[in-house]
């Protein structure tokens, strides 16, 4: 641990004018509204994960698939929740990192980092890939290759995101306001369906698509359990507005709220959207090669229907890729300043952006845009997978952190608000088990996913390694401090 870990477990607890500093912080503007925070809230909440993963975890799981959303759904409330409570101790633009440095030191925070960037990197690359495979609906763009719209993706978004927070917040505002209209409209248009029993595609919706179709469990439980690793994807940016809170007026009052909207909207989104999907038609009529929602309209015959919800799906990876390019450039920066990162990733432009972490980790979707080329039909599965180890990791250390956190404060150093992670901390460690289970199943899942495990090793090595390699500057730069 770090001198200030080691000192924080025997001096009395600072008031919080003398927390724990993170240089980090300094250097952002306070630009993002409540307005902004709310929807990015939602947005982290509603993805790819849903819009176009949900397609092929459907055709595998059936219905039983609302169960995983449900139960995986609860576990990413929790983490949040956890997330939220350290936000309202110390609002920081480093989220996990910037407290795995207090209360884990920098070994702790270099590694809730880097875990972040495989998430985040890798993710970067399973939106492009979404985004080429949604444009390849109209056929304006069949004949274009893939690689080729999933570049052109990462450069608009990019520009975008290099020019201020302001504009961040604003796209993102517009982005989540899309996603849930759409997803409103989905869900009355769907319910109506539903209560009419109007045919869709030779089909009647209601019970019977479920009941004359093998059921809740189509295909046993296993299937069930096994995408659950997929599922979590689904929830990977949650702690998106944990990072945002860094740079808004007033966290106390806005985060709370916005974090405690996610159960619900977990519930109506996810959970009620799933549930509706394996109503209105049998799970067999779904695909991983086309969003179930376009499924539905195109097979209801409503002129344009399809079109515009592919436009709507669209602009949630355009969302997710312009979020995930917001917040790693935040954690870079975070990282640089104390040595654990490249020193240009903590580079800021004019608009108050640390544009050096955003470029580097537009430099992986540049290389994702390779693997579309190459294997643009497997590409979307492959760094799903990887961004899942990397999710599982930065949920572990936001638990981890909110472990220490609770164990200081029982010990009288710290004071938690009065906002917290409900029942510390049995919380903490049932999320902890849950996200090893989730590894167990990746890897009794076989193929991609034992793959993806068996890469732990590697990983653990790359960042063993890596360790060594900043260790020195690390060190160097936590003694001009002192």
């Amino acid at each position: 641990m770090s001198d200030l870990s080691d000192r924080t477990l025997t001096e009395a607890p600072a008031p919080a004018s003398s927390r724990h500093v993170d240089a980090g912080d300094e250097g952002y503007s306070k630009d993002l509204k409540s307005r902004h925070i709310n929807m990015i809230a939602i947005g982290g909440a509603i993805g790819t994960g849903l819009f176009l993963g949900a397609g092929g975890r459907l055709a595998g799981a059936g219905p039983s698939l609302a169960i995983a959303y449900a139960v995986c759904g609860v576990f990413a409330f929790f983490v949040v929740r956890a997330l939220g409570e350290l936000v309202l101790y110390r609002p920081s633009s480093g989220a996990f990192v910037s407290y795995a440095r207090e209360f884990m030191g920098e070994k702790g925070a270099y590694t809730a980092g880097w875990l972040y960037f495989l998430n985040w990197s890798t993710t970067t690359v399973a939106d492009i890939t979404a985004a080429a495979t949604y444009a390849h609906f109209w056929s304006m763009f069949t004949d274009v290759p893939q690689w080729v719209l999933a570049f052109i993706a990462l450069a608009v978004v990019l520009t975008a995101n290099l020019i201020s927070v302001k504009y961040f917040g604003e796209m993102e505002f517009w982005f989540s306001l899309v996603k849930v209209a759409a997803l409103v409209i989905f869900l009355i248009v769907g319910i109506w369906l539903v209560a009419t029993s109007h045919e869709i595609g030779g089909h009647t919706p209601g019970l019977s698509s479920i009941t004359d179709n093998g059921g809740i469990f189509p295909s046993g439980v296993l299937p069930m359990l096994l995408v659950i690793q997929g599922v979590v994807f689904a929830y990977a940016s949650v702690e998106l507005c944990g990072v945002a809170a860094g740079e808004t007026e007033n966290p106390e009052k806005i985060m709370p709220k916005a974090i405690n909207s996610i159960m619900w909207r977990v519930g109506l989104f996810y959970v009620g959207s799933v549930v509706l999907l394996a109503l209105l038609l049998p799970y067999t009529e779904y695909s991983s090669d086309q969003s179930p929602f376009v499924t539905v309209f195109d097979k209801l015959g409503v002129p344009g229907a399809a079109g515009v919800m592919n436009l709507v799906v669209l602009t949630a990876a355009l969302s997710s890729l312009n979020s995930g390019l917001y917040s790693t450039g935040r954690i870079l920066r975070s990282m640089a300043v104390s040595g654990s990162a490249p020193k240009f990733t903590g580079l800021m432009n004019k608009g108050r952006v640390p544009y050096g972490g955003v470029l580097f980790t537009a430099a992986f979707g540049v290389a994702g845009v390779g693997l579309n080329a190459w294997m643009p039909g497997e590409a979307f599965e492959i760094v799903l997978n990887l961004a899942s180890i990397g999710i599982l990791g930065t949920w572990a250390m936001v638990m981890i952190c909110s472990l220490f956190f609770w164990h200081r404060a029982k010990n009288g150093l710290v004071e938690r608000p009065s906002y917290r992670l409900p029942w510390a901390p049995y919380t903490q460690i049932v999320t902890l088990v849950f996200l090893v289970t989730v590894l167990v199943l990746m890897w009794s899942d076989g193929g991609v996913g034992r793959t993806t495990v068996m890469f732990l090793p590697a990983i653990a090595a790359a960042l063993v390694g890596g360790w060594f390699l900043v260790r020195g500057r690390v060190a160097e730069i936590a003694a001009s401090r002192d």
